[in-house]
């Protein structure tokens, strides 16, 4: 019999009609919705699992040859607002949807509705500019400097950038006059032009007002509710109930209290949905659960026998994983091949693997199926990684704009004002104004390669040096000393590690590989660069010494455990050290699920470990048994003997005190050591560094619109009970961050009233270290559900159940650290939940208003989140080397101290750093960018930037057509100033210092060093007699009465000239 038809046979008796089917356990209920043929909603507790649930049933529907069901997300801004109006449009009238709970009753749009509201655009079509603009903003969309999200425009004289709520790609909209002449996609990340379009349709990048049931909108759909706590009232009429719990009652913990309330608040409505049991068999008691066997060698022979009576199906998530299954029954004898979803039906062998997304098996009488899940164990949940379309627009953060404090290499900190126009003989130019203490000066916008925003840790404001005094030269000796001195401590440390011998590790072998294939989810390109860095660094005689960066959730503990096996295998130990208690049982889990399938023997210490226990481990570890031991500072003792340690992993080493590092470096003397920090470092410091300190990053970041919720709001008992109970009635935790200790007991009592169910507990970083370490671990263990902490939670928590998190007054914290606070939640399969409480906006800083805007977006434009890794940059170079660096950062900038700091670096590895010749150009055409053709300040000003490091003819030529393309064609002042640029670059490679107009005459001034022999400016004067004159260090060329493009061209072609007759190594 095919699979299609036990399942069919084995569902047969079910009820049709209304009822609360249970014991749908696994990914049952998932076949019994694709076995339906008729149109169906399915609602799940939350958007998570009614994701994961569709994607459950579209496996099924694959293997039953049916068609797809759909996804409705829940509404989070502008991205899911669009794939909500998409799935409205596209779904035909016999189409199926999963969503949650929470779109039961929902402000969703109607097909009709939608199709009055959407904005036809197709070339040739006319429509005023000013109208269209009007009708995007009713329709959501809202205006930006630049596009780069969804639900996005910007109108930039005969161009307008949009990206419709419901397209992967944003569109380029160039008028003529009113007119759309041409229409094409482009590129978020480049800004630039993709393809052309012949016609869109734009939908609204908003919802419609009031809400409606869901029924209402896909009318003639039965609906089966999955959540284990409905709302009976809102549920329409004839909705069924599906319960993956084994037993029968309405709620999921049997509460027959809960029961009585629902039958008294519906009037014996809960009675009214008669029980079945869905009859799928329990997979306990087989062999197969990693807990009941031995070893991955018996999981074939049980499964061998099990195929005598029940087809068995394994679901890989991978092409790989299923090969690797194969060969683990070929190994034992037993035929498991891998097949096609689509020949699954038809296959007459017993045992068979395909392919495929399932969260679950399901066992009923003459089918097994497994996944994943089942032979390798509960995994943490993972979120897939997509490359960020806004990955190059970290340059728009040193964006300048009015009201900024920036460096001035030559004169200091001051705060720029803005730009002014400036004529001078008859030309007119952009200077940008800056302000310092005693006076004003006025820099060309040419020259803003001499001027950086001012950065330093959130909240520092710098003061203001003095124009004309000697505190910024003295402060910039200072930096450069200290950077300097770090440089040649640096250069020590490594030439000391250079000189010693360590363990040579054995090249991977085919168990190398089978332990890197059971890692459920693909690496990503810098995981992988990553493992090889450190498995080289493990084969080589000199001890490893690398610092692995990246974020929380990028997969550096992967990275660490690959390595911790690599020394397992040849027999050496691995000491794992990490700041606290919580973290090494976090770790201590997190190792034996990964290690699970392998001989590996794990181990912890603790404080909650009795002596007894301890002493236990600790013998177990002199004696060898022990493979991998995972604790605090503990380790550290003289008591702790190993056998044979080969690898030292040390997690968020800054975190441990000063005397702590000296016995880290004394443990990690002769063995490889590799040091994880979720804190990043600047791009330009880790390669600088390179060569001296190993440095791996990992720097995928996690996807645009992250798992988690971020609401703002003022303090509101209402809001903050509802936010608490929600969690609660779901199993889950909470973090209430409350950063003021004089009070904080009080908010706890307050919490206590609003929800007296809760089990309430307090920590902050003044209570006794041992009675911190008890709250934690009883938050970790369940005991305590809420907890009331101040923002010590920011960092290495991994709480899997801990999905809302409240924080009181986040207008008082910096961006940095919201953003850490924020990524306590939302890191499992379930929905995260982030509060902003502030006081009302009108009360609020104009800096913490930008704040939480910026943190309210992070879930789906990422630029909040790389305002924060801009900050943590700061820290993350402090983690390297030493907070004694914040003096110099505070005086003159992260940026310039970052540069200096780089150039120490360079010589002391004997480097010879050559600053690079900048010719000064004073022409006087009118060459600027008019504010008609880019208007948003900053990002002119970042027009300015880019142009002034444009290297080569090449680089210039692609930058014009790049305006073109975005802004239309430049206009001729624009062109001016790119022509400046073509001949600065010449002027670049000839070594000329300067080219100067005074009277009708162009002065041109070589370098020393420059290639251009006398002989070679000798050749120009034949062919331009009377109007060229040579001077000592140059030559002087008569253009009197030529205007610029006269001079322009006169110039080009004497610098080309000279050029060509340099040797070609030069002239390149």
């Amino acid at each position: 019999m095919g699979i299609l038809s036990l399942f069919k046979t084995h569902f047969a008796s079910l009820p049709a009609g209304k009822s609360r089917i249970y014991n749908l356990t696994g990914s049952a209920p998932a076949v019994l919705l694709a076995l339906r043929e008729r149109p169906f909603i399915a609602l799940e507790t939350d958007e998570s699992k009614a994701e994961l649930l569709c994607k459950d049933i579209n496996f099924y529907r694959g293997l039953f040859a049916g068609e797809r069901v759909f996804f409705l997300p829940d509404p989070s801004g502008p991205e899911s607002i669009g794939q909500r109006a998409e799935l409205v449009w596209s779904l035909e009238s016999g189409g199926s949807l999963v969503t949650s709970s929470e779109n039961l009753e929902t402000s969703l749009w109607d097909r009709t509705s939608l199709a009055a509201s959407a904005v036809a655009l197709k070339p040739g079509t006319v429509v005023s500019r000013a109208e269209l603009e009007q009708f995007l903003l009713l329709l959501g969309y809202r205006h930006v400097p630049m596009v780069s999200g969804k639900g996005e425009y910007s109108l930039r004289g005969w161009v307008l950038d949009l990206f419709p709520s419901m397209s992967e790609d944003p569109l380029r909209i160039e008028f003529f006059g009113d007119e759309i002449e041409q229409l094409r996609t482009f590129d978020p990340d480049s800004q630039r032009s993709r393809a052309e379009l012949a016609d869109y349709i734009v939908f609204p990048a908003q919802e419609p007002e009031g809400s409606r049931s869901i029924s209402e909108i896909f009318p003639g759909r039965a609906i089966f509710s999955l959540d284990p706590a409905p709302d009976l009232l809102k549920l329409p009429e004839g909705s069924s109930l599906l319960s993956r719990y084994s037993f029968q009652g309405s709620g999921p913990d049997n509460d027959h209290d809960h029961e009585l309330e629902l039958e008294l608040e519906t009037g014996g409505t809960a009675a009214q949905w008669p029980d079945s049991d869905a009859g799928i068999l329990s997979l306990k008691g087989c062999g197969i659960l990693p807990e009941e066997r031995g070893s991955l060698a018996g999981l074939a022979g049980t499964i061998r026998v099990l195929s005598h009576q029940h087809r068995v199906l394994i679901v890989a998530s991978s092409r790989g994983q299923a090969e690797r299954l194969t060969d683990i029954f070929r190994e034992a004898d037993c035929i498991a091949p891998v097949i096609e979803i689509r020949d699954a039906e038809a296959y007459e062998g017993n045992i068979s693997i395909v392919v495929g997304e399932l969260s679950g098996g399901v066992f009923i009488e003459g089918l097994l199926i497994l996944t994943e899940k089942e032979i390798f164990g509960e995994r943490a949940a993972f979120r897939s990684i997509k490359k960020t379309k806004l990955a190059n627009l970290l340059s728009s953060l040193d964006d300048i704009t009015p009201g900024d404090f920036v460096v001035h290499r030559d004169y200091g900190v001051g705060r720029f004002t803005g730009t002014v126009r400036r004529s001078m003989d008859d030309a007119a130019i952009e200077l940008m104004q800056i302000d310092y203490d005693g006076g004003r000066i006025f820099i060309p916008v040419q020259n803003i390669q001499n001027i950086s925003k001012y950065r330093a840790e959130e909240g520092v404001v710098p003061k203001v040096d003095k124009l004309g005094g000697k505190s910024w030269q003295n402060k910039k000796a200072r930096a450069k000393k200290r950077a300097q001195e770090i440089a040649a401590k640096l250069l020590s440390l490594y030439a000391g590690r250079s000189m010693a011998r360590g363990f040579v590790f054995s090249p991977d072998t085919e168990l190398h590989h089978e332990f890197d294939s059971f890692f459920s989810y693909e690496e990503t390109a810098d995981q992988l660069r990553a493992i090889q860095d450190i498995k080289k660094d493990m084969e080589s005689e000199k001890p490893m010494d690398r610092l692995l960066c990246g974020d929380v959730g990028y997969g550096k503990t992967e990275v660490a455990m690959r390595a911790a096996f690599k020394a397992v295998f040849d027999h050496r130990q691995v000491a794992v050290l990490v700041p606290t208690t919580i973290l090494a049982e976090q770790h201590y889990r997190t190792f034996r699920e990964r290690f699970s399938g392998f001989p590996v023997t794990i181990d912890f210490i603790s404080r909650f470990k009795s002596k007894k226990e301890t002493d236990d481990v600790l013998k177990r570890l002199s004696q060898g048994q022990v493979d991998i031991i995972i604790g605090t500072h503990g380790l550290l003792s003289s008591k702790v003997v190993f056998n044979r340690l080969g690898l030292l992993i040390i997690d968020e080493e800054h975190k441990f005190g000063v005397g702590q590092k000296e016995k880290v470096k004394e443990l990690s003397r002769g063995i490889d050591a590799l040091n994880l920090t979720a804190t990043p470092i600047p791009r330009t410091l880790h390669m600088s560094l390179s060569g001296i300190r190993d440095i791996s990053v990992i720097e995928t970041p996690p996807e645009e619109r992250l798992s988690v919720k971020s609401v703002v709001s003022v303090f509101d008992d209402k809001l903050i009970r509802e936010a608490l109970q929600h969690e609660l009635m779901r199993g889950g935790q909470v973090f209430f961050v409350h950063n003021r200790i004089h009070d904080i007991y009080t908010i706890a009592n307050h919490l206590s009233e609003l929800v007296p169910e809760a089990q309430i507990g307090v920590a902050h970083g003044k209570m006794p270290g041992k009675e911190l370490e008890t709250v934690m671990h009883r938050f970790f263990t369940r005991q305590i559900n809420i907890l009331v902490s101040t923002a010590i939670v920011g960092s290495g928590l991994d709480i899997p159940r801990a999905n809302t998190i409240i924080i009181n007054r986040a207008d008082r914290m910096g961006l940095a650290d919201l953003y850490q606070l924020r990524g306590r939640v939302g890191r499992s399969s379930v929905k995260g939940y982030a509060f902003f409480i502030a006081p009302p906006e009108s009360v609020l800083t104009e800096e913490a208003r930008k704040r939480l805007q910026a943190v309210q977006e992070m879930s789906y434009l990422g630029a909040g989140f790389r305002l924060a890794m801009k900050d943590l940059e700061i820290r993350g170079s402090g983690d390297i080397f030493g907070a004694e660096q914040s003096g110099q950062v505070h005086e003159i900038g992260f940026d310039l101290y970052m540069e200096m700091l780089e150039q120490a670096v360079a010589e002391a590895k004997g480097i010879e750093v050559k600053e690079e010749l900048e010719p000064v150009i004073e022409l006087k055409p009118s060459a600027f960018i008019p504010e008609q053709y880019i208007e948003e300040i900053g990002l002119r000003l970042n027009f300015y930037r880019r142009i002034a490091s444009l290297s080569d003819e090449a680089a210039i030529d692609e930058f014009q057509a790049e305006l073109r393309d975005r802004f239309g064609s430049p206009p001729e002042e624009v062109i001016s100033l790119l022509k400046i640029m073509r001949l600065k670059s010449s002027a670049r490679r000839l070594m000329i210092m300067k080219i100067a107009e005074a009277q009708g005459k162009v002065r041109v001034i070589f370098h020393p060093d420059t290639k251009v022999q006398p002989g070679q400016i000798l050749s120009l004067h034949d062919s331009r007699k009377g109007r060229m004159k040579f001077l000592q260090d140059g030559f002087e060329v008569d253009y009197k009465g030529a205007d610029f493009e006269q001079l322009y061209t006169g110039l080009s072609e004497i610098l080309q000239e000279l050029s060509c007759q340099l040797p070609e190594a030069d002239a390149s």
